[in-house]
């Protein structure tokens, strides 16, 4: 059976395909003509800029698709969509045209648990200076913020993160009200 990779998109900037959720849109057909077999799309969601006051709200979605066997080379394909779409990488966190953000894949832990509970556990005012210079897998950030989980839960509600054993609707349940509620389908 073929890897199963989950990805998030996002964006909060108009590209060459339009608004956010028409870049959204063109970016599903992206990675479609790319290679990655879509499985199933979430709903697009409206969230709130993350961090807080940092530029214009978002659009967010989840995917799940099939594709090549290597994370590393399902990555290279999303920064090459991102790429299309007007994303230049600069500022950490920075408003843009495209976020594809490579979740998982299946229950692969990369570089190692202890690396991932590394970043997993790193604290926020360190998470805006440092970036890994490695794919880090599952996504250290995705059990925190509802912005990943409301559209995930979507298409992968009983995803099982490999090293916690939470599933998407559990991390998602442990998320206070009010993030949950600040995320609302379009």
């Amino acid at each position: 059976m073929a890897q199963e990779f989950l990805i998030a998109l996002g964006s909060n900037l108009p590209s060459s395909a339009g608004g956010s959720s028409d870049t959204l849109a063109a970016a599903l057909t992206a990675m479609a003509a790319s290679g990655l077999r879509l499985r199933r799309v979430s709903r697009f969601f409206a969230t709130p800029c993350f961090p807080p006051g940092n530029g214009p709200d978002f659009v967010n979605a989840c995917v799940s698709v099939t594709g090549p066997d290597h994370p590393e080379v399902v990555l290279d394909i999303l920064h090459g969509i991102e790429a299309e779409f007007g994303r230049t990488r600069g500022t950490r966190w920075a408003s843009r045209p495209l976020d594809l953000d490579l979740l998982a894949a299946g229950d692969l832990v990369r570089p190692d648990p202890e690396g991932q509970a590394h970043w997993r556990g790193l604290p926020l005012e360190r998470q805006t200076q440092e970036v890994p210079d490695e794919l880090i897998l599952p996504h250290p950030r995705l059990q925190d913020r509802a912005f990943v989980l409301v559209p995930l839960a979507d298409i992968a509600s009983g995803w099982r993160h490999p090293l916690t054993g939470a599933t998407v609707a559990e991390m998602l349940a442990a998320l206070p009200r009010q993030d949950r509620a600040e995320v609302m389908a379009l």
